[in-house]
């Protein structure tokens, strides 16, 4: 019998856990896609890139917001039970309290594998390969980018003028200048490209796009010698521009392999010796890799005592008149549980002070707050 209504429990919390971790994950989905509609309108990544880049960012929602569900989702069962009368059923069938609270925190710890799946693998692959989208991206979507009267800078190495645009879909007095990359440091910097036409258009060469241009004339600087001649047509060829889009891996976008032993190197003094193949391990963003180190590692802990927090709602009956006013202290206090661990991130700082206060903070107030719940109910058990 008791196996049978904790089962009936763990199966309500969990099925309340999944309809509003998908609601709300959904929600800040549809949200974040209508912000990413700027990689499109404004730095011109094809519509495919901005479709692969939104779906892949739903792990890193998902990893964000699950400490926050499941306290919602717990929290909201567990008050369900008391409202209904149903909880009496597990202390008339020989459920000590102590014991409901033990399977609270084991199902509390799936959940913190789940986390930890989220958050050491899962989410930092999503976020780079999101990235990968961009970085691998050219930009194919120029039509958009291109608006007469105004200078467009968008893609890197090349910026474009136009005055007009015809009925017939002619562009009008057209202005190119191309920093041009031949793949030496000093060509780089002295080598460009000027071009004036007085027609243009847009064309699609298999997976190219072409600006067709007429009747202009091309201006070559490079050490500062000048080169000018005339053309009637040329093509040029816009599918080697890329977006100005960071190319760069940011911290969150790491293998959590490359974190942690960065994080190791550091406090061996032996950060010099590291070479991460994804992450610039780098004393200027240490700080950056110390709090991603802890959001990964080590901020799931706070799941197992949310839970244990959640689960004071049993102490007192529904029947109490302090009960509601019990329900909200307990809700808004876990709420600012969640909020003091997001908060304390950004100021763990370089400290190895800080960084263990981090880590100790939550497994302190869970045992002492068990301790006290066992104390509590010990003629119970």
């Amino acid at each position: 019998m008791k196996k049978l209504i904790f089962q009936k429990f763990l199966k309500d919390a969990f099925i309340s856990f999944m309809i509003i971790g998908f609601s709300i994950s959904l929600i800040i989905w549809v949200i974040q896609a209508v912000n990413f509609l700027d990689f499109v309108t404004d730095d011109g990544h094809s519509l495919a890139v901005y479709f692969s880049y939104t779906l892949f960012s739903l792990p890193k929602i998902i990893h964000r917001i699950l400490p926050f569900v499941f306290f919602v989702s717990l929290f909201f069962t567990i008050a369900q039970y008391e409202l209904k009368n149903e909880l009496i059923i597990y202390w008339n069938n020989g459920v000590n309290k102590i014991t409901f609270i033990n399977i609270i925190i084991i199902y509390s710890i799936f959940i913190l594998i789940f986390q930890l799946i989220m958050s050491l693998y899962a989410s930092p692959f999503s976020q780079n390969k999101a990235r990968t989208f961009l970085r691998d991206s050219n930009v194919d979507f120029f039509p958009s980018l291109i608006r007469p009267g105004k200078f467009i800078d968008t893609v890197s190495k090349l910026t474009i003028f136009i005055e007009s645009k015809d009925e017939q879909g002619f562009y009008k007095n057209i202005f190119l200048y191309d920093s041009i990359d031949d793949g030496s440091d000093s060509v780089k910097k002295n080598k460009s490209q000027e071009i004036h036409a007085k027609k243009g258009t847009l064309i699609n060469q298999g997976t190219k796009k072409i600006f067709v241009l007429y009747d202009g004339k091309i201006t070559n600087i490079q050490n500062g010698n000048v080169n000018n001649f005339k053309f009637e047509k040329i093509e040029f060829d816009l599918t080697k521009y890329s977006s100005k889009t960071t190319i760069y891996p940011k911290v969150q976008e790491a293998p959590s392999r490359d974190i942690f032993n960065c994080v190791y190197y550091n406090y061996k003094k032996e950060l010099l010796k590291f070479n991460a193949e994804y992450l610039r391990c780098e004393v200027e963003i240490i700080n950056d890799i110390h709090q991603e180190f802890l959001k990964r590692f080590f901020k799931p802990l706070y799941i197992p005592l949310i839970a244990l927090v959640s689960s004071l709602l049993i102490i007192i009956s529904k029947e109490s008149k302090n009960f509601s006013y019990f329900k909200m202290f307990l809700f808004f206090s876990i709420f600012f549980l969640i909020v003091i661990s997001e908060v304390s991130l950004r100021y763990v700082g370089h400290g190895e002070s800080r960084l263990l206060a981090f880590i100790l903070i939550p497994v302190l107030i869970f045992s002492t707050v068990y301790i006290l719940l066992i104390t509590k109910f010990r003629n119970l058990l």
